[in-house]
Parts: C-alpha cells; structure tokens; sequence
C-alpha cells in the first residue's frame, strides 16, 4: 500500500461517548444523552447553532483528554470543562480532517477546520489549562444531514471532501 492509499484508509469506527450542550455564552454546558442535530444549523439548542457555517459543532478526541489530566496532573479532566459538544473514542479525529462522516444512522457532518484553545481553557482547566489544551482541541464541522444522536452511536468515515495532506 502505498503513501496516497495509507492517507486515504481509515477502517477504525469510534464511539460518541459524551455530549454537551452550550445554551449560551459562560453558561455551564448541558450534557445530554441524546440531542437533535438540524442541517445547516447545528444542535439543537447550543448557542452557535445557525451562528457560523464553520462552527456548528465542536468535536474532541476522548483518548486527548487523557494526556491533558495527565499534564494537569490530574486523573480526569470533566470534557464540559473543554466545551465542545461531542466526545468521541476510538478514532483518530484529526484523521477525519477534510472528510464528511456519518454519527448513528443518518447525522453526517463535514470537518471545516480545528478548533483551537482559547484563554477559557486556563480558567476551566487551571495554570497550565491552555498549554495542555494545544494541539488537542479538536474539530469544527458543518451539518450536511441532520438527525438525532445519542450516546454511544457509531462514527465512520462517509467520504473524502479534498485531499488530505497529512
């Protein structure tokens, strides 16, 4: 298999292990069992739905969360602390960059950049909260179909949208 084919394989699946709901600006998130996620717009009740193309979810990698208690030395860092709407496990996300990929049966999102710390991330997390956080904030997506999600459906790659580079 070569380089180009290598980029382009991703056979993992991972899991929706949490969701949160940002009702508004400061306000606490809101996990959620299950949540209506509406095309073009976002979820259902957070405060960037239909706010930005780009934004309309927030998604982070479980296992990052991992390493960043680990370097706040900590057991466990609360993924309502990091405020973003999905957790997922199991899969490499930043490998789901430029493509578009199905949540449970029918909710496909489309990756449209990475969602960076911001200074929120050293009042929620303490000293050091924003230096942890670097390079493991996640992804923004746009939704191309919506649906409703629940904890613990499946997530799976659908299809590239432009080359990959990484």
């Amino acid at each position: 298999m070569d380089f180009e084919q290598l980029k382009h394989r991703l056979p993992q699946e991972g899991k929706l292990d949490w969701i949160g709901i940002r009702p508004g600006r400061r306000e606490p998130v809101v996990p959620a069992q299950e949540v209506e996620v509406i095309a073009g717009t976002g979820l259902a009740g957070d405060h960037y739905s239909n706010q930005d193309g780009n934004r309309q979810v927030t998604l982070i990698q479980a296992e990052h969360l991992q390493g960043v208690a680990g370097m706040l030395h900590r057991d466990t860092v609360d993924p309502a602390l990091i405020r973003r709407n999905l957790l997922i496990s199991g899969l490499n996300i930043l490998a789901l960059k430029d493509a578009r990929f199905r949540i449970g049966d029918s909710v496909i999102l489309e990756t449209t950049g990475q969602c960076h710390p911001c200074s929120r991330m050293e009042e929620n997390l303490g000293p050091g909260g924003y230096q942890a956080m670097r390079g493991h904030g996640g992804l923004t997506a746009r939704v191309v179909q919506g649906g409703t999600i629940k904890l613990g459906d499946s997530v799976s790659l659908v299809e590239w949208i432009k080359e990959n580079e990484e």
